[in-house]
């Protein structure tokens, strides 16, 4: 634990406070405060487990910022965007139209993927475009440069975040290739740099902390498409993140190599491929690409299709066509499909049952361990982690981006370098961290929930629907249905009970004995009933608690009261 200690009055400090981003991987975004002066990097979304019933997203909770402008006086001075994943941009419409008017950067294709986004929710395109290598922006007393990384999305960049209080670098997702599909390296000089004008904190991607070593180049993963794509005798499936652009480049490298056609089906990846064409992101030769509809004009060995739907999402179109629902291509024996990408915590099942349902059709799925020769991790390992610290030597880390495990074995990556548990802080969302020249430390720590959203309606989901939704599904539903005489608040009859998705089924007598109980409950207030609220809210908590007692089951009780 770190120690707290009294900072001297005088000195000046910046508050950096996780609204999302620890222990949960995704909602990445990052407060830092100078005086009355909030710096925002990042505003991604989540996606729930199966816990959270009828829930589509998950964003982070901007209550403490929100009360900080409205209630404290202070200011947005600037937000900016390290990369064009959903965990780190996906939050921008539900939460940009909640704040008030500020400038945001990015670097070209994050910016281009954000504007997109907006536009498609009705909101005006307001990312501007920094381009590696421009000058540092002023955002208040914040000097911010954008910093060069490979990573597995185009344009990928740590931010370099300077303050009167000292300088910060903000390491957001990122591997050290040396040699980059796209021959776009990390800018080491530049880090060096920044370690010249000192760094009093790396706040540090540490996802893949656990592993030994450095993470792989994307180098050889186009020999090994190629080769599996040679020996394919059916049509030749590859599933990847549709953002990664790299490679989707090493996908058409080399169906082109084998005089193949390639066909992209599935709205993101068609989406963002469009965007990475008009930037000159992607090199495809003319007559290539071939549109959904001409791949029946095609034999099964000349066509490769880069599908969407590689974390076997409900309604993406690998999984439709591994259902035999989609109305264009039909998965046949012969077909190979190729996962090339890593299952994200939590979609484990859902990729698992993808799998299966493709080996019904009689294809072959190479995925997970099976397909290490098509994917490597878009995130470092611990020798990257490593060589980021020694390159910005900072004086205090905070690991970010990472669950609570990843934190730790960073923190054990960093004792190695010589680093004390004092100047590493493994810190939950809310909690914040004050720095200063003369010492880091542990802040006040800010209530953040858990925040549901409806996709479809864009609205955000209370706790305790989703609390209901969960007791429907393991315990099904009562209903309640009693007569009550309005002049004296009794039953006139026995109540009728309705249970749906519960494995109680003696209705009747269930009914006898609740009578019973709401007889009881009811005879002490005798007198003509003015709040029917309160009466159902009696009649539902009897209900409950009566078929807890004698069943030990807990339904979901829904009373209907009919005045008489």
């Amino acid at each position: 634990m770190n120690e707290e200690k009294k900072a001297p009055h005088n000195a000046p400090s910046v508050s950096f406070i996780a609204l999302g981003g620890e222990e949960d991987v995704t909602r990445n975004m990052y407060l830092y405060e100078y005086k009355n002066q909030i710096l925002i990097v990042d505003c991604g979304l989540g996606f729930p487990d199966e816990t959270m019933l009828g829930v589509d997203l998950l964003l982070p909770d901007i209550t403490y910022l929100l009360d900080a402008i409205r209630k404290k006086g202070k200011k947005i001075i600037g937000l900016v965007l390290t990369h064009g994943h959903e965990d780190h941009i996906g939050g921008l419409p539900f939460i940009l139209p909640q704040l008030p008017q500020f400038p945001i950067y990015a670097s070209p294709f994050t910016a281009a993927l954000a504007n997109e986004k907006l536009r498609e929710f009705g909101l005006p395109a307001s990312i501007q475009v920094f381009t590696f290598g421009d000058t540092e922006i002023s955002l208040g007393d914040f000097m911010v440069s954008f910093i060069r990384v490979t990573h597995s999305v185009p344009d990928s960049a740590n931010i370099f975040i300077k303050t009167p209080a000292g300088n910060f670098f903000h390491g957001s997702d990122f591997k050290f290739d040396l040699t980059p599909a796209d021959g776009k390296r990390s800018d080491f000089q530049r880090m060096a740099q920044c370690a010249q004008e000192g760094v009093l904190a790396l706040m540090s991607d540490c996802l893949g902390s656990d592993r030994s070593g450095h993470t792989p180049s994307e180098e050889n993963l186009g020999v090994n498409l190629e080769r599996e794509m040679r020996d394919a005798r059916g049509k030749f499936f590859v599933t990847t993140y549709s953002s990664n652009i790299a490679r989707l480049n090493q996908i058409i490298a080399a169906a082109e190599n084998l005089h193949k056609k390639v066909c992209f089906v599935g709205r993101s990846v068609i989406k963002v491929k469009q965007i990475a064409d008009r930037m000159g992101y992607v090199h495809m030769k003319a007559g290539t690409e071939i549109q959904i509809g001409e791949v029946k004009n095609f034999k099964n060995t000349q066509v490769v299709l880069v599908v969407a739907g590689s974390q076997g999402q409900e309604n993406s179109a690998l999984t439709r066509i591994a259902n035999n629902e989609h109305k264009d291509i039909k998965l046949t024996p012969g077909d190979v499909v190729v996962f090339s990408s890593d299952p994200i915590p939590g979609n484990e099942v859902a990729i698992n049952s993808l799998v299966d349902s493709i080996a019904k059709r009689g294809a072959k799925a190479v995925y997970s361990t099976a397909a290490v020769a098509f994917h490597v991790s878009g995130h470092g390992s611990s020798g990257d982690h490593m060589l980021l610290i020694a390159l910005t030597k900072p004086k205090y880390l905070v690991p970010i981006s990472g669950t609570y495990r990843h934190m730790v074995f960073y923190r054990e990556l960093a004792q190695k370098m010589g680093y004390t548990t004092k100047e590493i802080f493994l810190v939950e969302n809310g909690q914040e961290v004050l720095l200063s020249q003369q010492q880091a430390r542990l802040g006040k720590r800010v209530s953040v929930n858990n925040v549901y959203v409806d996709q479809v309606s864009g609205e955000e989901v209370e706790h305790f629907v989703v609390r209901d939704r969960e007791r429907l599904g393991k315990e099904g539903i009562a209903i309640v249905m009693a007569e009550i005489n309005t002049a004296d608040g009794q039953l006139i009859t026995k109540p009728e009970i309705i249970l749906r998705g519960s494995a109680l089924s003696d209705t009747q007598n269930i009914s006898a004995g609740l009578m019973h109980e709401l007889e009881k409950k009811l005879s002490a207030q005798k007198e003509k009933v003015t709040n029917w609220a309160h009466l159902r809210r009696i009649i539902g908590d009897t209900t409950g608690r009566y078929l807890y007692k004698k069943f030990h089951t807990r339904p979901l009780v829904l009373p209907v009261v009919i005045e008489v």
